[in-house]
């Protein structure tokens, strides 16, 4: 069958579709990865097909103009289940996120990316959830569309209670522009906005069930499988480390999008100078000139792909991005989450922190105090560890992404 993966323009939506690509690509399948012309580089550096479509978004121009805003309301989709939001408040929600955050990406690719479907016609689309471009080229050709997660579904259970509050609003004050941005983007192609277009047939979700939010969407799991572009195994990490090993990364969006990193890699490494661990600093070349000179127990490194790092650590800190959080979790690593509140960060954070597998603070109160102490408190109480192992085995006991191939087929055969 021919499938379309769909996701936003950026890398860090990108790579968590690369393992079900390949996937399918090996089980024989026509696989044709869509995307903005800016991302067309990355996707063939994965060996998959791209499909350049549209032009690129441009966002990041904004984001470097104001990075506060990932702290500020209308960015934190992590409290917005029953009871935790009136009307007013999850109706702005939608009335700032549409204009500035859903349009901005999909508008530039959506005319394009439904055309090349309806010309293409693949059988089975596999989009990104903020990909609504995706659902529109989905519906324009009638094939099946599953949402592929990059994170909590939080856009999912904002949702239900968006219908749920504006039931119970009264008639004048109701709106839907989530409906009414897609209602009208998707008419040109006869397509109209309902809940299946938001949510797909069905949700790929790879959290372990114990950390997922309650839902009530069609779902299936499938087993995190880390991407993370050029990977060596370097001869350092074939050996075991002779201290404690914790890493420190940073991710790259915030430096390449927002213009800079939240916390302060330099006060961190200051924290753990004392420590008799090994503090592998795996960081951006333009994280690294802030540096000055490292501690004697520092190693900084570029180049390093974390899913060959990781497996040697005993503790991780980190500012919350799905794949360094994600990565850390499938090799049962305790992690110390220093995050923003945009998107799910904070509801990640904390979750991991009810399962006991690691701490979860705000970059606003992070010192180099708070720093030593927690990471002291992950390499000193097994608890943690034991409780990151155990999210490792349920982790480890999903459908991976070859097993997934095969209820797909399935689903797009059913239809």
């Amino acid at each position: 069958m021919r499938v379309l993966f769909a996701a936003l323009s950026e890398r860090s939506h990108l790579y968590p579709m690369v393992p079900l690509a390949w996937a399918m690509t090996a089980a024989g399948h026509e696989v044709r990865m869509v995307n903005a012309p800016a991302l067309t580089d990355i996707v063939t550096g994965t060996g998959l097909v791209a499909a350049p479509v549209g032009s690129d978004h441009g966002l990041h121009e904004a984001m470097k103009l104001a990075p506060e805003t990932q702290d500020q309301d209308f960015a934190n989709w992590s409290r917005l289940g029953p009871g935790e939001v009136d009307w007013p408040a999850i109706r702005a929600r939608y009335e700032s996120g549409v204009p500035y955050g859903f349009a901005p990406y999909n508008d530039p690719v959506i005319d394009d990316m439904a055309a090349l479907a309806q010309s293409w016609r693949p059988d089975l689309v596999v989009r990104d959830p903020l990909c609504y471009a995706g659902a529109i080229a989905a519906r324009a050709c009638d094939a099946a569309h599953v949402r592929l997660l990059w994170s909590a579904d939080v856009y999912g259970r904002a949702r239900q209670t968006y219908l749920d509050l504006m039931a119970q609003a009264p008639p004048e004050e109701r709106a839907d522009p989530l409906a009414d941005w897609l209602d009208e983007r998707g008419a040109p192609f006869g397509v109209s906005c309902d809940e299946e277009l938001l949510h797909g047939q069905y949700t790929l979700d790879p959290l372990p069930p114990s950390l997922r939010l309650p839902t009530s969407l069609p779902s299936l799991s499938m087993r995190f499988v880390p991407y993370n572009g050029d990977a060596v195994w370097w001869e350092w990490l074939r050996e075991p480390p002779k201290r404690p090993r914790v890493c420190l990364t940073l991710g790259t969006t915030n430096t390449e999008a927002y213009g800079g990193d939240y916390v302060s890699a330099a006060d961190i490494l200051g924290a753990l100078a004392p420590l008799d661990i090994e503090v592998v600093a795996a960081l951006l070349p333009q994280q690294r000139e802030t540096l000055g000179d490292l501690p004697a127990n520092v190693r900084a490194v570029d180049g390093v792909a974390l899913h060959t790092l990781l497996p040697s650590c005993s503790a991780v800190i980190h500012h919350g991005g799905w794949g360094t959080y994600a990565t850390a979790l499938i090799n049962a690593v305790p992690q110390l989450a220093l995050c923003t509140n945009v998107v799910d960060l904070e509801w990640r954070g904390r979750s991991l922190e009810r399962a006991g597998a690691g701490i979860y603070a705000h970059h606003s109160e992070v010192t180099p105090d708070l720093v030593l102490r927690h990471t002291l408190q992950l390499l000193d109480d097994p608890g943690f560890t034991a409780a990151a192992q155990r999210l490792r085995d349920e982790s480890a006991a999903m459908p991976s992404p070859h097993d997934t191939v095969a209820t797909l087929e399935q689903l797009v055969a059913e239809r």
